[in-house]
């Protein structure tokens, strides 16, 4: 694959990208352009949408930044694997890092659980949609993971497909290698989805029907207790590790 050029500014629109085509931008993408990346009309920036690849673009406008002109390819459309994030919602500024991280280390759905001890009911779904977006454009990252709707915990597992691998992070695990655990994991893997728990930590009850849940691998993160915003990087960085797409080919195929 192409190596992604860090130095040219990258934009999300959400418009088809072709050569030749013309992409409209809005106020606050012109406002970005203009006037705090300091872009005139002829420079050049690179594009995404999420489905049509990368591709470098023209600004044009007379007294500001109104439009893309869109020139050629520089990085064809890849796909996530199927990695999906679970977990309880953090408050404000938490949650936001927790998104950017999980976007960054490759999740391709982020699904909010609600459960007994967690922190807010309350998520911002366009809060985390801009957050996804904003980690994508930072780092070069052209499949954008979807952002799904808080639902219970119990409701959640109630409709989530039994052949997937659940990796239940529980702090009340044995504490032994999660590299050699997962590794017995590889033949289970037909998609993974990763929870993460409130930092208040699952119910006796909660604990309880996630054991009960068809093909799961109960996972604890080592000795110490973190917080969930760190358990996320550590869990999504073993699971990468092992059965993703840092283990080369991996076990796991595109979403």
């Amino acid at each position: 694959m192409p190596a992604c050029d860090f130095r040219a500014p990258r934009l999300f629109v959400d418009a088809p990208l072709a050569q030749d085509a013309t992409v409209a931008l809005d106020r606050n993408q012109s406002n970005y352009l203009g006037n705090v990346l300091r872009l005139d009309a002829g420079a050049s920036i690179l594009v995404f949408n999420g489905r049509d690849g990368e591709w470098q673009a023209a600004i044009e406008g007379r007294k500001r930044p109104d439009r893309l002109a869109i020139l050629k390819a520089t990085r064809p459309q890849d796909r996530l694997i199927d990695l999906s994030y679970v977990f309880a919602p953090l408050k404000h500024a938490r949650l936001d890092y927790m998104v950017q991280k999980a976007v960054e280390m490759g999740a391709a759905r982020l699904q909010p659980v609600l459960t007994r001890f967690t922190q807010t009911s309350r998520v911002n779904g366009e809060r985390m949609r801009a957050n996804v977006i904003e980690a994508a454009e930072q780092c070069g990252i052209l499949s954008l993971a979807e952002v799904a709707e808080p639902v219970a915990l119990e409701r959640y597992l109630g409709q989530r497909e039994a052949n997937r691998l659940l990796v239940f992070c529980d702090e009340a695990a044995e504490t032994e290698s999660p590299v050699i655990a997962l590794q017995g994991a590889l033949q289970a893997a037909r998609g993974i989805d990763l929870l993460i728990g409130p930092e208040g930590g699952f119910a006796e009850e909660e604990r309880a029907l996630l054991l009960r849940q068809p093909t799961i691998l109960r996972l604890a993160l080592g000795p110490r207790i973190l917080r969930a915003d760190t358990a996320a990087v550590a869990a999504l960085a073993l699971v990468q590790a092992v059965l993703g797409d840092w283990a080369g080919r991996g076990a796991l195929a595109p979403r």
